[in-house]
């Protein structure tokens, strides 16, 4: 491991997603990996999954990882039904901690906890006090029955979210307790609420901002969110740390990841500085 910290910090799960072709890797970390590295950034990653899982080398050559040893990988089934889908989680890896992190990573500037099964205790957001911290929401808002079938859990701790200063979910993620969305805008400094193809609510301070997506033809929207999230955190020093701009970024290029399939949703770097000009040079 270098001792040198990370320009970007993921935290949280990379999991194995059950799909018709096989496992392939999947979660808000994989798709973020290849996204930060996009911008230039020196990524940096922890995790848990099981010892010498192989999906783990589809995303080595974009971060440096290191993996909390596990019996088993965070494994999710999607499965569809003419009512719509059921997920199932199949297996969880180990929960990280404070404790877990290593000492060169506690000093890196963007941080990016992305849980995507419970996995991550909230009080590892108190380890980065100098960071810009980004949530992506949906890991803390799943539990599941015995069997796996992954159920909507409310979260709100008040302490750990004005602690993270951004959060990021989407509208869906809150269908069963739409009223987080007022909770959380008067709590959190820099809420976004994402929207799919009608664009999105940016809370500044409790003040809403309307932004739009550009529209395109859709070919897969897994990942859009992932990437939405990862270029709004990543553009921040590219762009002043103004986050009226860089969600105008993270819209363009989440826009563009639904045009792909799997984690080539990512944008490439020549995509990153096109937006990037777009949007500091109107």
């Amino acid at each position: 491991m270098t001792s040198a910290p990370p320009d970007y910090l993921l935290i949280g799960h990379i999991t194995a997603d059950i799909t018709p072709n096989g496992r392939v890797p999947g979660g808000t970390v994989a798709y973020a990996i290849r996204t930060a590295a996009a911008f230039g950034l020196r990524v940096g990653v922890l995790t848990s999954m099981a010892v010498d899982e192989p999906l783990l080398d589809e995303l080595r050559p974009y971060a440096e990882i290191v993996s909390l040893p596990a019996k088993e990988s965070t494994t999710f089934e999607n499965l569809y039904f003419p009512e719509g889908r059921v997920q199932y989680v199949r297996g969880v890896a180990s929960n990280i901690y404070p404790a877990d992190i290593p000492p060169a990573f506690l000093d890196a500037k963007l941080v990016h906890l992305a849980p995507i099964a419970g996995e991550l205790d909230s009080r590892v957001t108190f380890s980065f006090p100098q960071a810009h911290q980004l949530l992506t929401l949906q890991g803390w808002l799943r539990k599941w029955d015995l069997d796996g079938r992954v159920r909507f859990k409310r979260f709100y701790e008040p302490d750990v979210l004005r602690m993270i200063g951004t959060v990021v979910f989407s509208e869906e993620d809150i269908m069963e307790s739409p009223d987080m969305e007022a909770d959380y805008a008067r709590i959190v400094r820099n809420l976004f609420v994402t929207r799919a193809e009608k664009g999105g609510t940016y809370y500044d301070n409790g003040v809403p901002y309307g932004y739009e997506t550009p529209q395109v033809e859709m070919v897969h929207p897994t990942g859009a969110g992932d990437v939405f999230a990862t270029s709004l955190l990543a553009s921040l020093p590219a762009v002043g740390f103004d986050y009226h701009k860089a969600v105008l970024v993270a819209a363009k290029l989440g826009a563009i990841s639904v045009t792909r399939f799997g984690l080539d949703s990512a944008p490439t770097p020549e995509e990153v500085q096109r937006v990037l000009h777009e949007v500091l040079h109107p």
